[in-house]
């Protein structure tokens, strides 16, 4: 099992190496890129430059990067529209296209190997149009993610389109068999069970986000720490564990728990060994 922690703990900062070094130190080899603009400016020359420079001297893995949500660095708070790639819109399905193109863009220098999408916006709806939008928009992006050797991973997220049963029905429609899937653990375990989802997208699982709720609000609480969460952690590994391969978990905690360098560390290191 690769350890890997999201920088998404980190949203509120500028993504620096000091940052990528608390990961290290935390037990991780290897980290997941939140493309956030006030975090991880993916349109900066010299900020992509920076973090380049770092991994090419330091062992901790550039495994992925978690697509942005928005395209601004407020996260929607000043009026932005949400990356929305199902949008009904013709032109806002484009635009957020061109927005995740250009975060992926920095796989030249970053050289991470996989890329979490969503598709559409939590509580989006299932039809036919949501279908027709997802194959275009899976079938664009990968094409474009191919050559800089990424491979697309599509995130459950809180909405119909992306149920398991749904995400490997686009994928067989679409005859889609280099894309997988990111599988959230706290979404699913909300929306329908976290075995069951295992157990339906199977070896489409490319990577984990792991994280613990109370099957009500996605809260990005810490795994099995004692101190809140409901998932049966056991049950989950084992699930996990069972696959033809073993898929990269990657801690992604929420930024507003008020974590302190030291603190982080601890949890980070306690969560691997829990998982183990």
């Amino acid at each position: 099992m690769l350890r890997c922690l999201s920088t998404h703990l980190f949203l509120k900062e500028r993504l620096h190496p000091g940052l990528l070094e608390l990961t290290a130190r935390s037990g991780a080899e290897a980290v997941e890129i939140f493309a956030a603009r006030q975090h991880f400016d993916y349109t900066s020359r010299e900020h992509v430059h920076e973090l380049a420079v770092w991994f090419a001297s330091n062992s901790l893995q550039p495994w992925s990067m978690h697509a942005p949500l928005y395209p601004d660095r407020e996260m929607g708070r000043a009026g932005a529209h949400p990356v929305n790639v199902l949008h009904p819109e013709k032109s806002r399905r484009i635009d957020a296209m061109d927005e995740i193109k250009r975060a992926l863009e920095t796989a030249e220098h970053l050289h991470f190997k996989n890329l979490v999408v969503h598709l559409g916006e939590r509580m989006d709806t299932w039809s036919p149009r949501a279908q027709e939008h997802a194959l275009t928009a899976l079938e664009h992006l990968d094409a474009f993610a191919q050559p800089l050797g990424v491979r697309l991973l599509a995130e459950n997220i809180l909405n119909e389109p992306t149920t398991p049963e749904h995400l490997m029905e686009i994928f067989a429609l679409g005859h889609l068999t280099r894309i997988g899937v990111c599988l959230d653990v706290g979404h699913a375990h909300i929306s329908g069970g976290v075995v069951d989802a295992i157990d339906t997208l199977g070896s489409r699982i490319g990577s984990v986000h792991i994280h613990d709720n109370h099957a009500v609000r996605d809260e990005h609480l810490w795994p099995g720490d004692g101190t809140g969460g409901m998932i049966d952690w056991p049950s989950t590994m084992d699930a996990l564990k069972a696959l033809p391969e073993t898929p990269a978990c990657v801690l992604e905690i929420h930024y507003n728990l008020s974590e302190t360098p030291a603190s982080i560390t601890e949890k980070a290191r306690a969560a691997f060994e829990r998982l183990a």
